[in-house]
């Protein structure tokens, strides 16, 4: 029996659909596998033939989200604050956070491998030579953010809030699960704010906005800055932290202008 017309158009889509699960498989399974080995793995280091080398054990009490954990109790608590268990599961819920926070960065280099490698056969050779050319930005600014949640937005908030507490003269205290959650939150909207400029390259290079447009509406690009700066925000601090991310982002915002510029240029000279 000969096919349809119709069936034979739709192999093409029936392809790529097949495809795309078959990817986004592949970063599930990478999702789950990580998150169960950091939450229910740790780490023993092993010395062999004079070497000392790590070995992964089963362990939920001294797992590898655990070890996280107690680095950001370290790093991040103040002095004088005291970490108490709330609820029955707060700990649980703890390393949870962790692990699927520890799932996601490994993950996420993958998913970009993945479906650059779904979208490349369909993409001109400048535009695979601007989408490779974009990837370590991006990467270095969702550092950059996190890092700079890390040590400078949680270290001080926390700080303020163990201040404030002395000064009305109560417990200051914290639950292990607001600790943590509030530390992976600010890290992650941090890092993501931080792609501020990248966004804006994006959007130029699709021809959606204009890199003159980016740069005659400056005072918009600097309101939004600061809008994104209060979403984020604590809100804890009386808007000292808003002001610096605000000022921050708005620093980005004449990045992203000046790579909108180099995007464009970059294009049209292609174009000839």
């Amino acid at each position: 029996m000969e096919k349809t017309e119709q069936e034979n158009s739709e192999r093409p889509l029936i392809s790529h659909i097949t495809e795309l699960l078959r990817r986004l498989r592949t970063i599930l399974v990478v999702l789950a596998l990580v998150f169960f080995v950091s939450f229910a793995f740790g780490i023993k280091m092993i010395s062999y033939a004079g070497y000392t080398i790590p070995v992964p054990y089963p362990s939920i009490y001294s797992s590898i989200s655990d070890y996280v954990i107690k680095a950001f109790i370290y790093n991040e608590l103040p002095k004088g604050m005291i970490l108490i268990n709330v609820n029955t599961f707060d700990p649980l819920f703890a390393s949870f956070y962790v692990s699927f926070f520890l799932s996601l960065f490994v993950a996420v280099p993958i998913a970009i491998y993945e479906m650059w490698a779904f979208v490349a056969p369909g993409l001109y050779k400048h535009e695979k030579k601007l989408i490779k050319l974009a990837v370590l930005p991006a990467a270095m600014l969702f550092a950059a953010g996190a890092s700079f949640a890390y040590f400078i937005i949680v270290p001080f908030m926390l700080k303020f809030v163990l201040m404030y507490a002395k000064i009305l003269g109560i417990m200051p205290t914290l639950s292990v699960r607001a600790f943590i959650n509030t530390v992976i939150s600010l890290m992650m909207a941090t890092g993501i704010a931080f792609e501020y400029p990248m966004a804006m390259t994006v959007l130029t290079f699709m021809g959606i906005v204009s890199a003159k447009s980016w740069k005659s509406g400056w005072r918009w690009g600097i309101i939004g800055a600061f809008i994104i700066a209060w979403i984020i925000s604590p809100g804890t601090t009386g808007g000292i932290i808003e002001t610096t991310i605000g000022l921050m982002l708005s620093g980005l915002y004449f990045v992203g202008v000046a790579a909108a510029y180099a995007i464009e240029k970059r294009t049209k000279k292609n174009k000839k």
